[in-house]
């Protein structure tokens, strides 16, 4: 396998974008892409494209990249359509990245479109349905009832707030993702098991809100202290609306290149993959995220000491808490004093979610993957404005999606190297 480089990242502010399509949204980030690079869209020799909800909403469930790409004039190259949850546009780039490794093209497009906004305007039924939508993330058949059950462990525990005056009454019995009470079930088991508290996840909310303001692409642009993340609306114990992330609409995409394109790029650094890995993973949880990881250390060559930054997925709080303790960043059960100490804050000894994270920048499913690569990139060539990691030069992203059981159906992590690493 040859080594393959980032020549070129797009993206468009995340969001509600509720006037514009999917086909808008690909027009959009495609325009922003290819405004960074010598490259042209005709030197694409094949493409990959995520999205996961288009069909969903709109009965697109087909040929998406071939219907998002051909009114831009990329209609005569191989369109790799993927599919993989929140994981869909890591894998993406991984689809790339093979393509490009193995030689069967020199020049590659990943790109993800999401639109999960609902109207304001919409009534009950279609917004219940936008929520339903993101059971499909799971094994329907068996996991159903499991989930219902989630919600209803969920809804006894905001119960028992209410009634002991923790909670007003009827906070936290409004809409929320099934995954969200997947996310409180397994917060509330490390809290039991390490002693974790909702201080410390608040921490990690506050450090990612305050990270994202200084994003001119992240969809929630505001500062919010610790105290005013645990005063925010409840949505399933531990968990307040600060510490999970968004509903909204974006677009992230990258070029690939093999290294007989590097004399074209015109001066602009490229970046280094030294690892891209994608597995599927179990209803075992923990031990295979940390297996993940160790094969993504193993093939780049590095260990977690030598990560500068990295890009996790933050659905919530507790997502970017576990993550750091999965990718070996801090021991088992430390996750939450580990954030408290301030080392995951930018100016800390491990920044994590320089960008917001998708708690802030926001999680558009099937662009999200690539929003990491595209910050991962930003960092490295010391383009990240205010929010730049001082002598960033090894990032990682860390991007899952779906659920079986208890476990994330789809892993996938990238190491890049920035120039001078």
């Amino acid at each position: 396998m040859r080594d393959v480089y980032v020549a070129a990242v797009g993206l468009i502010p995340f969001g509600r974008h509720e006037d514009k399509s999917v086909k808008d949204l690909a027009r959009w980030v495609m325009g922003n892409l290819f405004s960074h690079t010598s490259l042209d869209q005709r030197d694409l020799q094949a493409a990959w494209m995520s999205n996961a909800g288009w069909g969903m909403a709109d009965g697109q469930h087909c040929i998406r990249g071939q219907v998002a790409l051909a009114p831009l004039g990329i209609s005569d190259i191989p369109v790799m359509n993927v599919e993989n949850a929140c994981a869909g546009g890591a894998s993406a780039f991984h689809g790339a990245w093979l393509g490009v490794a193995a030689e069967a093209y020199d020049i590659a497009l990943a790109v993800g479109v999401e639109k999960m906004s609902v109207p304001k305007s919409a009534d009950a039924a279609t917004k219940k349905k936008s929520f339903d939508n993101f059971i499909a993330g799971t094994d329907v058949e068996v996991t159903r009832a499991f989930i219902e059950n989630l919600k209803v462990q969920a809804e006894q525990k905001r119960k028992e707030m209410e009634a002991s005056g923790e909670i007003k009454k009827g906070e936290g019995s409004g809409d929320r993702s099934a995954f969200m009470d997947i996310y409180s079930m397994a917060a509330r088991a490390h809290m039991k098991a390490y002693g974790t508290t909702q201080e410390q996840l608040a921490a990690i909310a506050a450090k990612n809100h305050c990270q994202g303001a200084l994003n001119p692409d992240a969809q929630y642009k505001f500062p919010m202290t610790t105290e005013e993340v645990m005063n925010d609306r409840l949505v399933s114990f531990p968990l307040t609306r600060a510490m999970c992330a968004p509903m909204g609409d974006g677009a992230a995409a990258a070029v690939l290149v093999s290294g007989n394109v590097l004399d074209r790029l015109d001066g602009v650094a490229p970046i280094k993959i030294r690892a891209s890995v994608l597995a599927a993973g179990g209803t075992s949880g923990g031990d295979r995220e940390k297996g993940v990881a160790e094969r993504a250390y193993e093939v780049a060559g590095l260990g977690p000491e030598d990560v500068d930054f990295a890009e996790v997925h933050d659905a919530t709080a507790f997502g970017e808490l576990v993550q750091t303790e999965k990718l070996g960043f801090c021991q088992e059960g430390e996750g939450g004093p580990f954030a408290e100490s301030g080392a995951t804050a930018v100016g800390g000894a491990k920044p994590v979610n320089p960008s917001g994270g998708l708690e802030c920048r926001g999680h558009p499913i099937g662009a999200t993957g690539l929003a990491q690569v595209a910050e991962l990139v930003y960092q490295l060539r010391g383009d990240a404005g205010e929010r730049q990691v001082e002598g960033a030069r090894i990032g990682l992203s860390q991007n899952a999606g779906g659920f079986l059981g208890m476990g994330e159906a789809a892993l996938a992590i990238h190491i890049l190297e920035g120039p001078g690493a």
